[in-house]
């Protein structure tokens, strides 16, 4: 399989070789399962195996790009790469990778994914909704998703890299009879080996539905929030894109010019990490053939670099930060993260809690402003603490705040982490927010 994937890269870099000197060639192999649930049973189960080649090349600092998932037009693939540069804007920063040492990053692949059938991938899917039935909830939706990922990528500079992952999640919606409505929750997880429990998604979803049931309403007013794994993810993404150094460049960022400047609350460290052992996003490199690394972002509230690919580390005169994230072959590399890891240095306990309110999920994080941090979100699974005891369920509400101010003084609540999409951080209590009842 890996010589297949070098020859298709190397036959591509040839091809196209014979009309421009910069070409890259990003060939990915994918094998994967995919299964839907819905309601008390498995919708349907597919088995997917496919290759994509994509191809960019530079001309005369135009860019052009083209991809297919036919490997018989890989000559016509190349030839859509260069026709293109020729009708694109003249940028100076288009540059491509040059040749660098790969370190091995562990943990990335595990071959019970790569030999696990489409009939144990039923059966994982199965323990959830049977499971759901164990705790008397009933499933709504969900779904089982095993891959083995193989990626070469290659350059007219000498960069060659190859990597090869794998992934497996699972996730399930319940709900449970509440008077005359229902009570909801639902629960993911995800890994690159095949240790997830679908017990413990199942049980814990049914867990907060069911602890949900018979809310009350909340008075408004200003209190302390901890917000839970998937509420804090849903919200820490707009900080994050203030990292991004092409939102700097773009004047999208409040830290545009704030290096070296205490932002955040001085017990929060945040690195961006592609090396990360067992990480979601982990590999040997971008998808630009620059080595994944880990850099600093915020050092003791301190910010201390953005991230960068190779196009926005030009423009600003700096190195890449090997961020250069493809969502697959048929895209072109943009600045995005690997493994972005938040770490307090210090915690408050819900015990230490005399007003405050626990959120287990966000409902319209993604209307908050990227640019000034302003948000107004709905409490999904939410719970009154008082006196350092959860109490209450919360039938409605509503947290709004700015999550630039929020995170100037806020704390973790466990040193127990958790990977969300690209994030990797703790529950994470924020001293004050307004919550409307």
């Amino acid at each position: 399989m890996w010589e297949s994937l070098e020859n298709i890269a190397q036959e591509t870099l040839d091809i196209a070789g014979k009309h421009v000197e910069l070409v890259e060639v990003y060939v990915e192999k994918e094998d994967r399962i995919d299964l839907n649930i819905q309601g008390q049973r498995v919708d349907f189960a597919k088995e997917i195996s496919s290759y994509g080649v994509g191809v960019r090349v530079i001309q005369d600092n135009r860019m052009g790009f083209a991809y297919t998932t036919d490997l018989s037009k890989l000559k016509k693939t190349a030839e859509n790469a260069v026709f293109n540069a020729k009708y694109n804007a003249v940028d100076e920063n288009f540059q491509l990778a040059t040749p660098s040492q790969y370190k091995k990053v562990e943990d990335l692949h595990d071959k019970k994914i790569t030999n696990l059938s489409i009939d144990e991938t039923i059966d994982f899917a199965k323990t959830m909704i049977d499971t759901a039935a164990e705790d008397d909830c009933q499933p709504t939706s969900g779904g089982v998703s095993a891959g083995t990922y193989n990626t070469v990528i290659t350059n007219s500079e000498g960069v060659f890299c190859e990597d090869r992952a794998t992934l497996f999640s699972g996730f399930i919606s319940v709900n449970i009879p509440d008077g005359d409505g229902v009570s909801t929750a639902h629960q993911s997880d995800a890994s690159r080996f095949l240790d997830i429990d679908p017990q413990q998604i199942t049980s814990k979803a049914c867990q907060i539905a069911r602890d949900s049931r018979g809310g009350k309403s909340i008075e408004t007013a200003d209190m302390k929030v901890v917000l839970d794994y998937d509420a804090a993810a849903a919200l820490i993404y707009t900080l994050a894109n203030a990292f991004n150094a092409d939102n700097v460049q773009r004047g999208r960022s409040v830290y545009a010019d704030k290096i070296d400047q205490q932002v955040l609350a001085s017990s929060l460290n945040i690195y961006d990490d592609g090396t990360l052992k067992k990480g979601l996003n982990s590999s040997k490199s971008d998808g630009e053939g620059v080595p994944s690394q880990k850099t600093v972002i915020i050092e003791e509230g301190i910010l201390k670099n953005f991230i960068y690919d190779l196009y926005t580390s030009k423009k600003s005169g700096v190195q890449s930060t090997g961020n250069g994230m493809r969502s697959s072959y048929a895209d072109m590399p943009n600045v995005g993260f690997s493994n972005l890891i938040l770490e307090f240095g210090e915690h408050e306990e819900i015990s230490q809690v005399k007003n405050g309110l626990l959120v287990y999920d966000l409902l319209g994080a993604h209307t908050a402003n990227p640019i000034s941090g302003d948000f107004s979100v709905e409490a999904m699974n939410a719970f009154k603490i008082e006196n350092g005891e959860i109490t209450d369920p919360i039938k409605k509400a509503m947290i709004s705040g700015n999550i630039f101010q929020a995170f100037k003084d806020a704390f973790a609540t466990s040193k127990e982490t958790r990977q969300i999409g690209p994030l990797v951080l703790q529950p994470i209590m924020v001293s004050q927010l307004r919550v409307v009842g």
